[in-house]
């Protein structure tokens, strides 16, 4: 096209001339000084995401800091508030954004792709991206219960019937009860609020429509009565239905102020809606108290399109079969169960990370996540998404959910010869096509040998996991194509492709090859011994992605060196109250980078240093069981991410299971994490059933008497693994692993 060959350069830098601003192309070109040569500078889909979000941060720093007399959620109350720890200064700040309690939970169904959300104080935000629902008690005495500004709540997950959020607000004799969840009724998804309020005679419950989320402003351009008068219509497009019905709706645009100082006295109701040309419409609904208390329910339609493997399942039908947990800590168990059940919401049609932020796929994170879906025993999810892989591979055979991100390939190889290990099925042939066309890709895109000296032969600058840093040589990505090329030999190998397998495993010889020299000539000032995130980079943060060969890759041995170097790197220079601080991007404590390092100090044999930063991860869990990607060092709110973030989940869950059942080479090792409290207790333990590179396994440890005894059973595909019983404090004792119980009684060291 004709536009392609203008002088672009010139035009933008002759403009910024013309008005005095700096030349965006220098800058531009400074920046990318700081990163090492690249094809792709940023991914397209990080810098469409991050201009999405703060666009809504400069709309927040216009709608929020004028406008301090309205309600606002809990975020800006605490973080616009001068004397609270969340407190940030706004004068130079781009854009006002969400970054000190970002943590919210999602409820839904096993099989519906939609994620309505309740924010710490009850904030219901039924549609994705959507505006949201707060309820108020009007107190007649002027002592109004607004959740957003109270300072305590008591908000746990519930999923003993199913999967929903109670909050619980309370302010002298005043209490709100909030019940949300997602049900299936006459064969339609609908988001529902249960509400239960109590406060005194005289007193008015509010529902109130805010234009609003935990993430800043939603518009409302039209908000008007529903059809029948039980509730709202929003922006003509969605209806609140309330039941029942309110005996007054009130209405309030931007320039008239918030609906809520319309709510005092007895005005009347305020006709059947408003379109505001500003787009922060508000409304309330309002129901008398007379005898202290009033219970009613919200709902929400949500779009039901047929899934695509057309199945309904309920929660019970969704974990039946899947592992689950004994142990003597119930907090521990709580947290398990809040993680199987994330898994399983998040993986509905395609695996997403989050319900919010990041309900968009990428590959990094749907492995990790699918793996845990696999250990777990949620096969069929597992392979849905797999399934779904080999659309998204490009021609050139890459599987691209980011551009200029090399770590994609490594992951999907990887991720498919789990599948093959874990269910001891043939794959399908176009799975096995796209494995042949992923494997050449990555041939195709590594680096000469002869490309300079620490680089020959990896693969080239990327983008990378967006937290190590600027474009570099990444070992992330090198560590994570090694892997998925001896995964993908073995499959094809399996598959009877022998010549296809042959290709894979010479390539992964060499890759194997040029990693280790590359780090072997890193000077010992600069590495410590250990591995950084990149050839020419000292050692930093960053380094955490080297890690990956350790766990879950497994490709050096157990306290490798360069493994025990690094840990000890960071351990000792970015740890912050106990958990593994991220300086770079999340600027918070990762809950599953840090059980990503607990996990590889298990592997070590040393769980006495792994145990303290799991129950460090255990504290920083929200009161319904789910971590923010980064965590806020002085709120312990979420500062980076989607609020409840899946990966984190997914770690959960297999630190659990590492602590009962780790695949180690050819070996089966049993009960190496149980602390010593727990082999105390007088308690059953339990894990299981989980599926392995050998097949499903339960592990029981009997606690009571003088002995632990360890059962092992085991419905294994072809063989049985060497199996050991490694239980802290006892000796390391060979099992039997012929598919039936097994009883040990170890020998005391």
């Amino acid at each position: 096209m004709a536009w392609r060959w203008l002088p672009w350069r010139a035009i933008v830098r002759r403009a910024a001339r013309a008005y005095g601003v700096i030349d965006p192309l220098r800058v531009m070109a400074r920046l990318r000084r700081f990163s090492q040569p690249s094809e792709v500078a940023e991914p397209l889909e990080l810098l469409r995401a991050g201009l999405v979000f703060h666009a809504r941060g400069l709309v927040n720093t216009k709608a929020i800091q004028h406008n301090l007399d309205w309600v606002w959620p809990y975020w800006v109350v605490r973080q616009f508030d001068p004397g609270d720890a969340s407190f940030i200064p706004r004068a130079f700040s781009f854009s006002h954004v969400n970054l000190t309690h970002r943590n919210w939970t999602a409820v839904g169904l096993p099989d519906c792709p939609h994620y309505p959300i309740v924010d710490p104080r009850g904030l219901w935000t039924p549609l994705h991206d959507g505006w949201s629902i707060d309820c108020w008690i009007l107190a007649a005495d002027g002592n109004h219960l607004l959740p957003g500004q109270c300072g305590e709540a008591q908000q746990v997950q519930d999923t003993d019937s199913g999967l929903a959020v109670d909050t619980t607000v309370s302010d002298g004799p005043r209490q709100l009860r909030l019940h949300a969840s997602v049900e299936r009724i006459d064969g339609r998804a609908w988001a529902l609020l249960d509400i239960t309020a109590r406060g005194s005679s005289g007193d008015r419950l509010a529902i109130a429509v805010r234009p609003y989320n935990p993430e800043g402003i939603q518009f409302i351009d039209d908000l008007h009565r529903a059809p029948g008068g039980d509730g709202f219509r929003i922006n003509d497009t969605s209806d609140i239905e309330l039941d029942p019905a309110p005996t007054d709706l009130r209405f309030r645009s931007y320039r008239q102020g918030d609906v809520f100082h319309a709510l005092d006295g007895d005005v009347t109701a305020t006709g059947d809606g408003l379109h505001c040309p500003v787009g922060m419409a508000t409304g309330a609904a309002l129901y008398p108290m007379p005898d202290g208390e009033r219970r009613l329910r919200a709902r929400v339609a949500l779009d039901d399109a047929p899934l695509p493997h057309g199945q309904r399942c309920s929660w019970a039908e969704a974990h039946a079969d899947a592992a689950t947990v004994e142990i003597p800590d119930a907090g521990l168990q709580r947290l398990f169960e809040a993680a199987r059940t994330s898994l399983v919401l998040h993986s509905v049609d395609e695996i997403v990370p989050g319900p919010y932020t990041y309900r968009r796929f990428w590959f990094r994170d749907a492995c990790l996540i699918l793996h845990a879906l696999l250990a777990g025993g949620y096969i069929e999810r597992a392979r849905r998404a797999l399934a779904g892989f080999p659309e998204r591979q490009r021609a050139t055979g890459y599987f691209q959910s980011q551009e200029g991100e090399w770590d994609s390939n490594g992951q999907v190889l990887w991720a498919y010869g789990r599948f093959q290990a874990m269910t001891g099925e043939s794959l399908p042939a176009s799975w096995l096509d796209a494995i042949e066309r992923g494997c050449r890709w990555i041939r195709r895109k590594r680096l000469r040998f002869d490309a300079g000296a620490g680089i020959g032969g990896l693969l080239p600058a990327g983008f990378s996991a967006e937290h190590l840093g600027p474009n570099d040589y990444y070992y992330w990505d090198d560590w994570w194509a090694l892997a998925g090329l001896q995964e993908a030999a073995r499959v094809l190998s399996d598959a009877g492709r022998e010549h296809a397998a042959g290709r894979a495993r010479q390539e992964a010889e060499s890759l194997r090859q040029a990693i280790h020299r590359s780090i072997e000539r890193i000077p010992h000032e600069r590495s410590g011994g250990g591995m950084p995130a990149a050839p020419e980079r000292r050692m930093d943060a960053g380094a955490i992605g080297s890690l990956v060969a350790d766990y879950p890759l497994r490709l050096l041995p157990p306290a490798d060196p360069w493994t025990v170097a690094t840990i000890d790197y960071l351990e000792r220079d970015s740890f912050f109250d106990g958990g593994f601080f991220q300086n770079m991007i999340h600027s918070g404590i990762n809950a599953y980078l840090t059980l990503d390092i607990a996990q590889s100090l298990l592997r070590a044999g040393q769980p006495e240093r792994a145990w303290p930063m799991i129950r460090r991860v255990a504290e920083l869990a929200s009161s319904t069981g789910h971590w923010p990607e980064a965590i806020h060092p002085r709120t312990g709110g979420g500062c980076m991410g989607d609020g409840q973030h899946v990966w984190a989940a997914a770690e959960w869950f297999m630190i659990i299971r590492s602590l009962f059942v780790r695949e180690e080479g050819e070996s089966l090792v049993i009960g190496s994490g149980l602390p010593p409290e727990w082999l105390q207790s007088g308690q059953r333990l339990r894990f299981g059933p989980t599926w392995t590179g050998w097949g499903r396994v339960d592990v029981e440890v009997e606690t009571a008497g003088s002995n632990p005894r360890v059962r092992v059973y085991g419905r294994w595909h072809h063989r049985a693994p060497h199996t050991i019983a490694c239980l802290p404090g006892w000796m390391d004792t060979p099992l039997s692993a012929d598919g039936t119980a097994v009883e040990l009684l170890p020998e005391a060291q």
